[in-house]
């Protein structure tokens, strides 16, 4: 049985259509959880633009967030309530999003549909102006649609819409943040936190480190990292971590990984899935792969830097 949250929710804002009717993004300007406030209506707006797409007002209702999103404007509309923190990742039903989401252009114009580029292109020459494509993909950049409270995000392409980021936390230029993933609390991002990823509060996920994700190519299992940890430079984990863990620098921890314990046993990093107070670290002696229990901090994180201020 689903865990998902039963609750509907709505949204008002603009979308951007191509030619063919194909709706390529939408932009909730306001938006909610449970029924749509009374009069809401639609914004009154119909606007083409130098790129050949069409902006319009829209307004939809979502009955539950436990079923599975219907079209483009539902999918836009629940990626937008994880950015903006009305829910958490893994709080509400994503299935089938990727057949759902065009495959965009996303320009100094706004989205544009790939085979379209081209033709946008030479228009906007016309006009004088310079169309710049900062990427080709299904999702946009977060900050382009939500700015959320309380963060600093260094470089803005690398975090997507859908990403859920909680106030305190800081994501530094190599640092990339996936949709249905991010943050509980404060936490430095120079690694790579990936679709489905939840890090808790004060953990540091640091610079080159990568957490597997559950994707294409990955398993099923849902990967967190619990309070107060630290992902050294460079390490990665496709194991949860409990809380007031550590993975030393370099080193990556796999379900698979056979790791050596402090009474000489050998035992699937799988089997440590979650559990608290742990350090992985590769002998540089032997080269295994090894645990033991933990206590004291490594550090924390510098609070000034996790400021709203």
């Amino acid at each position: 049985m689903s865990d998902f949250l039963t609750e509907g929710a709505w949204g008002v804002g603009v979308a951007t259509v191509a030619a063919d009717g194909t709706v390529l993004d939408v932009w909730f300007t306001r938006l909610g959880l449970g029924e749509a406030p009374t009069g809401i209506g639609t914004p009154d707006l119909e606007r083409a633009n130098p790129t050949g797409t069409t902006s319009k007002g829209v307004s939809i209702t979502v009955k539950s967030l436990a079923e599975a999103p219907e079209d483009t404007a539902d999918v836009y509309l629940r990626l937008h309530l994880l950015s903006h923190r009305f829910v958490i990742p893994h709080s509400i039903n994503l299935e089938g999003i990727f057949g759902l989401l065009p495959n965009n252009a996303w320009t100094n114009f706004g989205p544009v549909p790939a085979d379209a580029v081209n033709a946008a292109r030479l228009e906007l020459r016309g006009q004088g102006q310079q169309l710049e494509v900062k990427s080709l993909d299904k999702f946009p950049p977060m900050a382009d649609y939500v700015t959320p409270s309380g963060v600093r995000i260094a470089d803005a392409s690398r975090v997507r819409l859908g990403a859920h980021l909680a106030e305190g936390t800081t994501v530094m230029h190599e640092g990339f943040v996936n949709f249905n993933a991010g943050t509980l609390g404060n936490s430095m991002v120079e690694g790579r936190i990936s679709a489905g990823v939840l890090v808790g509060d004060g953990s540091d996920i640091g610079g080159g480190s990568s957490i597997m994700g559950t994707l294409s190519g990955g398993g099923k299992e849902v990967i967190s990292i619990g309070e107060r940890c630290l992902l050294g430079a460079n390490a990665g984990i496709g194991i949860s971590l409990g809380d007031n863990c550590v993975v030393a620098a370099g080193c990556y921890v796999t379900a698979g990984s056979k790791v050596t314990t402090p009474d000489g046993d050998v035992v699937k990093a799988a089997t440590l899935s979650g559990k608290d107070n742990l350090q992985f670290w590769t002998n540089t002696q032997t080269g295994k792969l090894e645990v033991r229990p933990r206590t004291g901090t490594w550090g924390e994180l510098n609070a000034a830097l996790h400021s709203a201020q």
